[in-house]
């Protein structure tokens, strides 16, 4: 039976997250995000002010609709990832699993194009993505036995960070190409290393 509650709860509670969301997205597409309250999100989802806060600290992340969930899950993979993966397709599997959970509100195309249009959300979101660089770096570099301040984990999390966003900016541009493909293609150059994929008659040009 106490399970039984406790699953009638946490579903309760992604429920009211998820209307939070949608009212937040829904108002910020109708009037501008910079001109939406939080009594505004609240009362369009039917709860209150207090409610609110329990859920997001501020109206962009209602807008944005970070879960903190995501990033303990990615956390946790990359410090349970197995020996014989690299931590590159680590990154990669880890901003697959967040992507999925993006999608499945069906916003996804309609939240990054009013992210890519409004400087205070795309500020809230370069934010909040460099805390959570920096928490995977640190959960990478002890899973690889590095000290903190160690270059390799911060360059293989930060430049996997930078692929996610040239391939927004990217979609953005070229809507009809999917995130998805322009991921695995812009993580695949990375692992390939992006020079050889050039091809040799390339490189000799650069370096003559």
């Amino acid at each position: 039976m106490k399970h039984v509650e406790g699953g009638l709860r946490e579903r309760k509670k992604l429920q009211t997250r998820a209307a939070l969301a949608d009212a937040a997205l829904r108002l910020a597409l109708e009037k501008g995000p910079d001109h939406v309250t939080v009594e505004e999100i609240a009362e369009a989802a039917d709860v209150s002010v207090r409610t609110f806060f329990n859920y997001f600290p501020h109206k962009e992340h209602a807008i944005l609709a970070r879960n903190p969930e995501h990033l303990e899950r990615a956390l946790e993979r990359m410090r349970t990832a197995p020996a014989e993966e690299s931590p590159l397709t680590t990154m990669w599997l880890i901003v697959h699993d967040v992507l999925r959970e993006l999608e499945s509100d069906g916003q996804l195309s309609r939240r990054g194009e009013l992210i890519m249009s409004s400087p205070s959300l795309l500020y809230q979101l370069m934010l909040s993505s460099l805390d959570d660089e920096r928490q995977l770096t640190a959960a990478l570099a002890e899973r690889m036995g590095e000290p903190a301040g160690s270059v390799r984990p911060a360059l293989i999390v930060s430049t996997a960070g930078a692929a996610c966003r040239v391939v927004m900016e990217l979609h953005k541009t070229a809507p009809e190409r999917p995130i998805r493909d322009l991921l695995d293609e812009a993580f695949q150059l990375l692992a390939q290393g992006i020079d050889t994929a050039f091809g040799p008659d390339h490189q000799k040009k650069g370096t003559s």
